[in-house]
């Protein structure tokens, strides 16, 4: 992997996005998805958990927003479902490897394998390049994408669900584990558009109320013609700035488009907000990525 340079750390000022081909080796993408599949072999889900995963608002606030096990699993780790692969009873209709949606929110503090990856040198390097002086890691995730229903990912900002005073604070790091390409459902993004704010923010609705989070503010209508497509080969990583504009399409191919992500905070001088969905706990609190 070449070291970053000035110039594209400027690119990713301007743009709110930044590709690194070949970031990870293909044995350390091998090494993530042969300790997911050894996770998901010895997964077992009470069926009430069994909650489809949706970004679609009104399905979100319903399933994750009832789901005490979508609110609690900042400190563990869980598994999120795509629609239609459980019947009424819970009970999974195909194969469980091809059923999950992802899995988060706490590989990087809980597995060996993600944790290392996460604390890798070259992330390390990358986050001092970018002048991160205390940067913690929130919550990781491990997206599947099956093929054939691996569900779209309508257009948001991180920030909407990982929200910080100032804004500004929260980094993407998205890594490729397979070939992402347009059939598969890459990421796309509107170049510059981290620059205008947040208008739409995840957060924890009174107590008593019927759901557990509520939307605050409302996502603007975006053209499709906004938004370019960023294909990236296995071993690819992407920088996701916390408020740039970014989707995916619905995974239409035979192929899986296996991605592990996580979010990083610069902690210094700033605030987690008291709302947002995910919260430091006791037990994890948001470790520091430089160790």
């Amino acid at each position: 992997m070449a070291s970053v340079t000035q110039h594209q750390i400027q690119k990713f000022h301007k743009d709110g996005f930044l590709v690194l081909e070949q970031f990870f080796s293909a044995e350390e993408c091998d090494s993530m998805r042969s300790q997911i599949q050894r996770i998901v072999a010895e997964m077992e889900v009470p069926p009430h958990c069994r909650t489809a995963f949706s970004t679609r608002e009104e399905e979100q606030l319903q399933a994750q927003g009832s789901s005490d096990y979508f609110l609690t699993s900042g400190d563990k780790i869980r598994f999120f479902f795509e629609k239609g692969v459980l019947d009424e009873k819970g009970n999974f209709l195909i194969p469980k490897e091809k059923s999950v949606s992802k899995i988060g929110h706490a590989l990087h503090a809980y597995d060996p394998v993600f944790k290392q990856i996460t604390h890798s040198p070259k992330v390390q390097e990358l986050g001092k390049k970018l002048g991160l002086e205390r940067p913690v890691v929130v919550q990781s995730m491990y997206i599947f994408k099956q093929p054939g229903i691996g569900g779209e990912v309508t257009p948001h900002q991180d920030a909407t669900f990982l929200h910080t005073e100032p804004l500004g604070r929260i980094l993407g790091f998205w890594i490729a584990l397979e070939d992402a390409t347009q059939e598969n459902g890459c990421l796309w993004f509107i170049p510059g558009s981290h620059t205008n704010g947040i208008t739409r923010r995840m957060v924890r609705a009174a107590s008593g109320a019927s759901t557990c989070v509520e939307f605050v503010g409302s996502e603007p209508a975006y053209e499709d013609k906004q938004f370019i497509p960023l294909p990236i080969s296995k071993g690819g990583l992407i920088l996701i700035h916390g408020e740039v504009v970014h989707k995916s399409e619905l995974n239409s191919s035979e192929s899986s488009r296996h991605a592990f992500t996580f979010h990083v905070m610069e902690a210094k001088g700033t605030t987690w907000s008291k709302e947002n969905w995910l919260q430091p706990t006791p037990e994890l609190p948001f470790p520091s990525l430089y160790t």
